[in-house]
């Protein structure tokens, strides 16, 4: 009695399954002769160069560009920006290493200098006078000269 029974579900099941695959057979020929666009053409949406919404594609319209007017290298060091004029206090040197940081007095952020851009001899809390140059890394100081030496504390 229990394999009947079990049999019984298992046409019921596979009926029920035809049936929905033929729902959605009928579903789907209706569809491609009422030519109607499917759900994901309705949701799409496009920006255009102004970035407007819109719901046509945009039409791409290139640009003519000289190629004299590429510029494809690192600007000179000439071109680059400096500020000049500013103080600091050295609040990192690494002579052996050969750079430190130098936290500038107006702003108090700190600046990288390289012992290659300094003039004399520097060490930590020394108060220095330097220009900023913007490099690939970002900025640096340069020119870095001594004003001052802090005398060491006693203990």
């Amino acid at each position: 009695m229990a394999q009947s029974q079990n049999a019984y579900n298992k046409r019921e099941r596979e009926k029920q399954k035809e049936k929905k695959r033929k729902e959605k057979e009928e579903k789907k020929t209706a569809r491609k002769e009422s030519g109607k666009k499917s759900g994901l053409d309705d949701m799409l949406a496009y920006v255009d160069k102004n970035g407007v919404i819109t719901s046509t594609p945009p039409v791409e319209v290139r640009e003519e560009m000289d190629i004299e007017n590429i510029e494809i290298s690192v600007p000179r060091q000439s071109e680059a920006v400096k500020e000049a004029g500013k103080t600091g206090t050295v609040i990192f040197f690494d002579e052996k290493k050969g750079f430190g940081f130098i936290k500038d007095d107006r702003s108090k952020f700190e600046i990288f200098v390289h012992i290659n851009n300094v003039q004399g001899k520097i060490k930590e809390k020394d108060q220095v006078s330097y220009e900023i140059e913007e490099n690939q890394k970002g900025k640096s100081a340069i020119n870095v000269k001594l004003l001052s030496t802090k005398a060491p504390d006693k203990e």
